[in-house]
Formats: structure tokens, C-alpha cells, sequence
């Protein structure tokens, strides 16, 4: 396993420190794949160190009732806040940590591909954080009103370009090329000298679905794709301008700009 050398995070108040150590080792006990993400990864990939309130626990999509239940069984109380990506395992009313097996807007589960050989010290425990190309698929979408994670896509790229599976990486957003795309952009932009570290077979792939696109007639049904990116910003495209959801169906018949 490669070694991920460990940069100082916020440390908690000692009860929550030691809820948290605690139920490192209870997941390490259980056998059930996991990996640490957020924060902690994003800190041992780059160096860069900020304070964090939490703990984010990774597994796939199957593996997460069974953290549950045995969790349960060492008297925890579990909850499934949403069963589309998100249940919370508590010890009391004021600390619990997150498990995540699929992101927010339903459009990437945690699979195999999540699981690399890369570790780093948590609280105490040497644990598994979620790889390069995994940290960047669970940042691509957090484009919300107050949270927006493209720096830590760019600081990903300028520090583990070369551990990045890029095939992979197209593959899971071949869907959502242009996502990626846009946040290949930004990287170029913010970082002029390190364009290279994308490779250039990505960029021309990119460039070439863009231009073939470009004289594609629009689409017939209204859909706002932004409520991947925020549900909260994008209310008044469903509810007033006529624009389907995501999971819906809009109109198909075209309407003038919205001005």
C-alpha cells in the first residue's frame, strides 16, 4: 500500500476524538470495505491543511446497511438520513460521522474503482483514503450556493496528475463530459504553466465531442441540469420557467430565451 504521509488536521474535542477513534477501529474490525474521504484525503494529496468537523466514511452502495447493523449491534444509533446517498451513525445527539456511498445528485455510486492501496493516519488508525480519480468524481458536482469544491479538483490535478486514472475518470463522466470539461478549464486557467498536466489525448476528446456538438439541434425537452449541481439554486427554472427536472420531463416544445 502506498503511503500517504499524514498532514495535521483539526483535532477534535477529546469526547469527540475519542468517538471517533473509537469507531475507526469498530470499522476496521467489521471487514467491511471502507475508505476515508473529504478533508482528510484532499489534505494528504496536496499538503494543504484546514480545519474539518467531521469524518467521511466511503463504502459501496451494498456495503452501507452492513455498517449499519453492525454498528447497531455495538450500540450505536444509525440513521439513513437518505437513502439515495447518505446514512449517519451516532453515539449520542452531538456526535456521529457521515457514510456516503453515492454522491448527493444520484449520478456516481461508489464502486470497486473507489478502493485504491493509498493510506494515511486518521485520528490514531491507518486507514484507506479514497484515490486521486475517486477524490475528484466526489467534488465534480459540489457546485452549491455556499460550498464550491473546484479548488480542491485544481489542487488534485497540479499535486497527483501523474496517479490520476484519466481513462477512468472519462469513463465514469462520459455522461457528464461537459462537468469535466468545464473543471479542466478552470485548472487550465488557474494554473497557465501546468497545462500538461492533463494529458493531451483528454483535452482533444473533450474538445472534439464540443465541436461535433456545436451544430447539433437543441434539445426538445427544457430540461435544468443545474439542480445536479444545486437543487436550492435552480427552483425557480422548475417551479416558474418551465424547465423539467432531472428526473423529471419539461416541455418539448421550445420556448424564447429566458430573458
Amino acid at each position: 500500500m502506498s503511503d500517504i504521509v499524514p498532514h495535521p488536521c483539526f483535532e477534535p474535542p477529546g469526547e469527540a476524538l475519542a468517538f471517533y477513534q473509537e469507531c475507526l477501529r469498530l470499522l476496521k474490525e467489521s471487514g467491511i470495505p471502507f475508505v476515508i474521504s473529504g478533508t482528510f484525503a484532499v489534505t494528504a494529496y496536496t499538503g494543504i491543511s484546514r480545519p474539518t468537523k467531521d469524518l467521511d466514511v466511503f463504502c459501496k452502495p451494498g456495503d452501507y446497511p452492513r455498517i449499519l447493523a453492525f454498528f447497531q449491534r455495538h450500540g450505536y444509533r444509525t440513521e439513513v438520513e437518505d437513502e439515495r446517498w447518505i446514512a449517519k451513525i451516532w453515539s449520542d445527539d452531538r456526535h456521529f460521522f457521515d457514510v456516503i456511498f453515492a454522491m448527493s445528485n444520484g449520478t456516481i455510486a461508489v464502486n470497486d474503482s473507489w478502493f485504491g492501496e493509498d493510506e494515511t493516519e486518521v485520528y490514531g488508525h491507518r486507514v484507506r483514503i479514497t484515490p486521486p480519480t475517486a477524490l475528484i468524481l466526489s467534488k465534480v458536482f459540489i457546485q452549491d450556493r455556499y460550498r464550491y469544491d473546484g479548488a480542491d479538483v485544481n489542487h488534485v490535478i497540479l499535486k497527483q496528475s501523474d496517479a490520476i486514472d484519466w481513462a477512468g475518470l472519462m469513463n465514469q463522466m462520459d455522461l457528464y463530459w461537459e462537468v469535466l470539461m468545464a473543471h479542466l478549464l478552470n485548472f487550465r486557467f488557474a494554473y497557465p504553466t501546468e497545462r500538461d498536466r492533463i494529458p493531451r489525448w483528454v483535452m482533444e476528446e473533450l474538445t472534439g465531442r464540443l465541436e461535433a456538438q456545436v451544430d447539433l439541434p437543441p434539445p426538445r425537452v427544457r430540461v435544468c441540469r443545474g439542480r445536479l449541481f444545486s437543487p436550492r439554486d435552480y427552483i425557480a427554472d422548475i417551479s416558474e420557467w418551465g424547465f423539467g427536472d432531472v428526473v423529471g420531463k419539461g416541455l418539448e416544445e421550445r420556448h424564447d430565451p429566458i430573458p
